[in-house]
């Protein structure tokens, strides 16, 4: 508890966090408000409220990463080792404070999109009720939890700022996508990309609707059940993170 409350406190007396915060907040519930707003001809769902949560999702990675790399840009990080030699520890605590506080965002940005949908669209049937509506929401949780990890986790890798964060943002907004384009494998590569079956499980067998779950998130076409996709894309997170930990504990920091 005491690893935890000291990565609490390094993590919110710094300004990346509040700012990526803010920024996760402004540009999710914003567009969800824009979609909201200039969309006359299709009623708003739970899948249009969440237009916006890749855009969350990549602020929060960045956050995610500085989180760790700045320890290491400032030195800081041989303190911690010093303090607490037993560094898989003190590396776990900082996941665990990043991922949950990564959880809540996903939270706030999921709901808060569906209360200003609701608010613009007032007479929009926007109950949360059924298994993909409680996924497509809260499960935007879950999600960044993971996709944090696998951020600390490059961080703790690569260590440069500039680096990690490139990384996490070529591979999570290009990389997959690209994978699509090779010739004759691509599709069957792409659908075990983790951020493309992630996805699957916020779009995953949508309920009947009037508008397309397409209009949300992307939809996702991995084999995979949704549940399933879920426990894929934390498993990838985990094996990153333990790969991560082992190179840390084997090298200088």
């Amino acid at each position: 508890m005491t690893l935890l409350a000291v990565e609490r406190i390094k993590l919110f007396t710094t300004r990346s966090p509040i700012w990526c915060t803010l920024a996760a907040l402004a540009v999710t519930i914003g567009f969800a408000a824009l979609v909201a707003g200039v969309d006359n001809e299709n009623p708003a769902t739970i899948a249009s409220s969440q237009f916006g949560y890749g855009f969350g999702l990549v602020v929060i990675m960045v956050m995610a990463t500085l989180a760790i790399t700045t320890e290491y840009r400032f030195g800081t990080i041989r303190a911690t080792f010093q303090a607490v030699p037993n560094r898989i520890s003190a590396l776990l605590a900082k996941t665990t404070v990043v991922a949950g506080f990564a959880a809540l965002v996903g939270l706030v940005t999921a709901f808060g999109s569906v209360a200003i949908t609701k608010a613009i669209k007032s007479n929009a049937d926007l109950a949360i009720n059924t298994a993909f509506e409680w996924r497509a929401t809260a499960g935007t949780g879950l999600v960044y939890a993971a996709a944090a990890i696998i951020a600390v986790a490059v961080g703790i890798l690569i260590r440069h700022s500039a680096g990690a964060v490139s990384l996490v943002l070529i591979y999570s907004q290009l990389v997959e996508s690209l994978i699509a384009l090779i010739p004759k494998v691509g599709d069957d590569i792409q659908k075990w990309m983790p951020f493309y079956v992630a996805n699957r499980f916020l779009t995953g067998d949508p309920d009947v609707t009037s508008r397309a779950v397409a209009e949300g998130p992307p939809a996702s076409v991995t084999p995979l059940s949704p549940w399933g996709a879920a426990a894929y894309f934390v498993g990838f997170a985990l094996v990153l993170l333990a790969i991560a930990l082992f190179t840390a504990n084997k090298r200088d920091a």
